[in-house]
């Protein structure tokens, strides 16, 4: 047995044994490596100085978070609230800092105090309320995000500045929060392999019960571990606020299977009992790096969440041969002696293959990105969910076949951190121009910024970016079809009634602007009674749910407006038969269903913009910009209200 036990430690002999040893003992990195590899010859952009930095920073707030999560993992436990106590403890530190006047650190202290607080209350329900980690940490998901939209009123509010610098760079080229990631994560291994508490959640995580007899305070323990975790989801969520330069309620949704695959990708094992910093600080790489490198190859966003999992599961799956090849535990401090030592000349061999790459990378692509005949575009768009983000897309599209430009479009998902990565990674390709439709017009603007000082013209679609500068902004006027969609409405109900409002996706600017819009119109009829306004995100499954809840409590509704025509069909479905009869519904957008229920009745109106000329026309002004030419710093496409009258007018 001893001596099976030295064989596999030690590993074939000979140098490319040794060397297989040593990939298969590290997973992960082998797959880093090989990743690094293929973006590296797919892309000559991939391997600049400025493209390698703005990974680091893309991967810091999963990292960060991951680090935390790593924690509960070793320990076999789960975490999927580390995402919304990051956005929460964010908007605790701005509400405070900026609303009640606290000062700027004892602000920071309140932030990382909330995060700690919902690790321990996931503590107390785990350890105390017999709650699988499962269920305690979903219902912290839910209470974490609420409560971050409750104190923000869903709308994103200004960071600190002196916070806000943790977003900015050291010498000019050093990112903050790449540095913080560093920080955090050698903390994490001092924690796992030079402490109490990391030797103890290796012992939980191996056998609970077997730790529990031999006197270790599980219960106790388990406080601190998940204390640990809210304590790095706070740092990751100041962080993420301070690249944005506001905290934003939604920010960080999905960040907990970010960081929990990342764990797993860097070796952990979701029964507990192994895991390690390095591991998790790779996992999150590889995510970054792929995401990177998609974007960079302008990689169909819709197929982007393919290749993402299928990457995962093979980087998983590598893995999982490692173990069956006989490999030591990852988990720190176990292990044959010389362990360390092996370990140390992995990350050498990385190193070297790493240099290796980026020489020959370099060599080969030198120019390559430089000597393209035709100009290049990028457009990043709020969300592909939506028929009229997609319009745009479409527009945007032919626009640029037309006149003979590269266009790569990217998917934000309603995410604004996502969003100032893919900006972030136009800038450091070096595009011509980049079209920008904001998740949030204040998270847009640092991003907007770096791209203003790499001399990259930005061109703002639907909505505008604040504290930037734009050459041009293409849009609508929100407000304008917000008040024209209150006096269709009004007028439709004769000047009185009972009426819902279906608000968009809290902190978004078009929800903000066709909302004021609205309500400005009202004024001007007083027997107009608003009996309930609910958010539905701009998603029709939401909207029918919605609608189907309010009318419980309001069953003699007379008229709804929804922020959007996809709230609008939902609401039409809750509604049934009592649409367009007894209920009018107002949608927004004027998109090809929208307009479709408008002609069959359902739907008495839509407030039609026209999304594909948005398109059109915001790469035209992005292509002369790229030119140097002077375009119209405010190019505004008509809104008009559509009814069954004149919706053949817009090809219902």
């Amino acid at each position: 047995m001893a001596t099976d036990t030295l064989k596999s430690t030690t590993g074939a002999s000979g140098a490319p044994g040794g060397l297989r040893r040593l990939l298969l003992d590290n997973g992960a990195l082998t797959a880093l490596i090989l990743l690094v590899v293929a973006m590296s010859a797919l892309s000559g952009d991939f391997l600049t100085a400025d493209n390698l930095l703005n990974i680091g920073v893309q991967a810091a707030v999963t990292a960060i978070l991951a680090f935390g999560v790593t924690f509960v993992i070793v320990s076999a436990g789960i975490d999927l609230s580390v995402g919304s106590v990051a956005a929460l403890s964010a908007t605790v530190l701005a509400w405070s800092a900026t609303s009640e006047g606290v000062p700027v650190g004892m602000a920071v202290v309140l932030a990382v105090a909330t995060g700690v607080a919902c690790g321990l209350v996931n503590g107390v329900l785990i350890s105390y309320g017999k709650l699988p980690p499962f269920i305690a940490t979903l219902a912290m998901l839910s209470v974490g995000r609420g409560l971050s939209l409750v104190i923000s009123q869903g709308s994103p509010i200004a960071f600190p500045d002196s916070v806000s610098h943790l977003g900015d760079t050291l010498g000019g080229w050093l990112p903050v929060p790449v540095l913080v990631m560093v920080v955090m994560g050698l903390a994490t291994a001092v924690i796992l392999g030079r402490t109490y508490i990391g030797r103890a959640m290796y012992a939980i995580g191996g056998n609970e019960e077997a730790a529990r007899l031999s006197g270790l305070r599980v219960k106790r323990q388990k406080l601190v571990i998940y204390a640990l975790s809210g304590l790095f989801a706070a740092a990751a969520g100041i962080v993420l606020a301070s690249r944005l330069s506001s905290a934003q309620p939604q920010a960080a949704q999905g960040y907990e299977l970010d960081a929990i695959a990342a764990v797993v990708i860097g070796g952990a094992s979701l029964a507990g009992g192994t895991g390690k910093a390095s591991g998790t600080l790779v996992g999150a790489l590889i995510l970054a790096v792929l995401r990177n490198g998609l974007n960079l190859l302008s990689v169909s966003a819709f197929w982007q969440q393919v290749v993402i999992g299928v990457v995962i599961a093979l980087a998983v799956l590598l893995d999982t041969l490692r173990r069956k090849a006989g490999a030591t535990p990852v988990a720190a401090g176990t292990g044959a002696p010389g362990g360390r030592g092996r370990q140390a000349a992995t990350y050498v061999i990385a190193a070297v293959v790493a240099a290796a790459v980026v020489g020959a990378m370099s060599f080969v692509n030198g120019g390559s990105s430089a000597s393209a005949s035709r100009p290049k575009l990028g457009l990043s768009l709020s969300t592909l969910n939506n028929p009229f983000f997609v319009q745009i897309k479409e527009g945007a599209q032919e626009e640029a076949e037309k006149l003979g430009a590269d266009l790569t479009v990217t998917d934000a998902q309603n995410d604004a951190s996502q969003q100032a990565n893919q900006l972030q990674n136009f800038t450091s390709e070096g595009v011509g121009s980049i079209i920008v439709n904001p998740v949030d017009s204040d998270a847009a603007g640092p991003s907007v910024r770096a791209a203003n000082k790499a001399g990259i013209p930005v061109v703002g679609v639907d909505r505008g970016v604040n504290k930037a500068d734009t050459a041009a902004l293409v849009a609508s006027d929100n407000v304008e079809g917000g008040t024209l969609g209150a006096k269709a409405l009004a007028e439709k109900l004769g000047g009185k009634g009972k009426i819902v409002i279906l608000q968009g996706l809290a902190g978004t600017s078009a929800s903000r602007e066709r909302g004021a819009g609205f309500e400005e119109g009202l004024k001007a009829y007083p027997g107009i009674q608003v009996v309930a306004e609910q958010p539905a995100d701009f998603d029709r499954t939401k909207g029918l749910d919605v609608m189907t809840n309010l009318l419980q409590a309001h069953p003699d509704v007379d008229g709804v407006f929804a922020e959007n025509d996809e709230m609008a069909l939902g609401a039409i479905k809750a509604l049934g038969s009592r649409a367009g009869t007894s209920v009018a519904v107002i949608g927004f957008d004027g998109t090809p269903d929208g307009l479709k229920a408008v002609k069959d009745g359902t739907l008495y109106a839509s407030v039609a913009q026209q999304p594909t000329e948005l398109g059109r026309i915001a790469v035209r002004n992005a292509l002369r910009a790229a030119e140097g030419e002077k375009v119209a710093e405010t190019v505004k496409v008509p809104v008009k209200v559509v009814t069954k009258e004149n919706v053949d007018e817009f090809g219902g």
